[in-house]
């Protein structure tokens, strides 16, 4: 496949190469002619931005501003955050709303997702820990704006 949009099924994108991704969905895994970070880029534009225009935008309400988790799709409250910085070729993305544990091993991290798809990827337990504390972090803030927001009107 040579296109791909992030939606509410989607558990992880993971580099095969520099251009080439494995997405992992609730029913199925997908081989994609792109980069995990091209595949993030062109589901944000799908939905009305960009990449950069979602990084921007966690800085804006978080101060984050390496690896910072990004809002995909706003109404659904769509959210993804990076393993390594996304300028790296090896850098996966993983839904932060599907995942509902995850442990280390030491060298590994086991994810598991509300679908009880298990997820192994060779990273350390604080990384993953650190990256759902952001995108929970953005997730509330956007939630409260969102409140005060429908409040004011």
């Amino acid at each position: 496949m040579n296109e791909y949009e992030i939606n509410a099924q989607t558990l992880a994108i993971i580099p095969i190469s520099d251009n080439k991704s494995k997405v992992i969905e609730v029913n199925g895994d997908y081989i994609i002619n792109l980069s995990s970070l091209k595949i993030v880029d062109e589901s944000c534009r799908f939905f009305g931005s960009s990449y950069e225009g979602r990084f921007c935008g966690t800085k804006k309400l978080t101060g984050i501003t390496h690896k910072s988790p990004i809002i995909v799709e706003e109404s659904k409250k769509i959210i993804f955050f990076p393993t390594k910085s996304p300028r790296r070729s090896t850098c996966a993305w993983l839904s932060f709303n599907n995942i509902v544990d995850y442990e280390g091993d030491g060298q590994d991290v086991l994810i598991r997702f509300s679908c009880g798809k298990i997820l192994k990827l060779h990273t350390s337990y604080t990384i993953i820990d650190n990256q759902v504390l952001r995108s929970t972090r953005l997730e509330s803030v956007l939630a409260r704006r969102i409140d005060k927001f429908s409040k004011s009107i």
